[in-house]
């Protein structure tokens, strides 16, 4: 029997199975670089290196199995949602791979120098946001639009963190030239975390798009979406 010709859930379980296992990997690849650069691990770091492409790999398959459902299948309203936010979801965590990849080639940088200071924010904002993206993949599993809105409403609370990351380092960088490197690579590591958070809300959002049909990106929902910020809300069209 070919693929075509598979009972239509089967292929859509296929499809959920092989974003989990991605999923998996992504969370998996944010904690390995943070730890390579909490414990000074160099061979952690280029383990990270190594695994990308198996992420890379999988957010391919699953938007060929994704678009050949769409082609042949030509799925209707809950189920033609769930196809289309499965591919956004996996571009989301193929994005969060890269930036795991990006925290350990801060982590190589760094370990040329001494330690700059003890590691405390940035293993709370790793811890904040793998499980940011571990709870938004549960929802999109389970169809659980309030988890999702959960997610959504704890990338604050990881902001606030960077920010904290920031300002801290930036004291390093103002007392003493000498940690500036150090401190900017520090900075680039907080700065990839919150973008990591980031891409979780955004998997959140697709949730609640695939179990309600509504759209949150932007504050749409509420109304509240005004334009680029200094300028006025559009007119109508003529």
């Amino acid at each position: 029997m070919s693929k075509a010709e598979r009972p239509f859930d089967e292929e859509l379980k296929d499809l959920k199975e092989k974003l989990l296992e991605m999923a998996s990997r992504a969370e998996e690849q944010i904690g390995l670089a943070v730890r390579s650069l909490k414990d000074r691990e160099q061979a952690m770091a280029c383990q990270v290196l190594d695994r990308e492409e198996t992420i890379n790999r999988l957010d391919i398959e699953v938007d060929e199995m994704a678009m050949r459902m769409l082609a042949l299948r030509q799925p209707m309203a809950a189920d033609l949602r769930f196809i289309t936010s499965a591919m956004k979801i996996s571009s989301d965590l193929e994005r969060i791979g890269d930036l795991a990849v990006n925290i350990a080639e801060r982590t190589l940088e760094l370990l040329k120098y001494p330690q700059l200071k003890p590691l405390i924010d940035i293993p709370r904002m790793t811890e904040m946001a793998q499980a940011m993206v571990r709870d938004a993949l549960t929802a999109f599993v389970n169809g659980d639009a309030e988890l999702a809105r959960d997610v959504c409403r704890r990338d604050d609370a990881v902001d606030q963190l960077n920010n904290q990351v920031f300002r801290e380092l930036l004291t390093y960088m103002m007392e003493d030239p000498e940690t500036i490197t150090r401190a900017v690579d520090l900075i680039l590591v907080g700065r990839h975390l919150e973008r990591i958070a980031d891409h979780a809300t955004n998997i959140g959002e697709d949730v609640i798009y695939m179990v309600k049909g509504r759209t949150i990106k932007h504050h749409i929902e509420e109304g509240r979406f005004t334009g680029l910020k200094g300028c006025p809300p559009a007119g109508p069209k003529t």
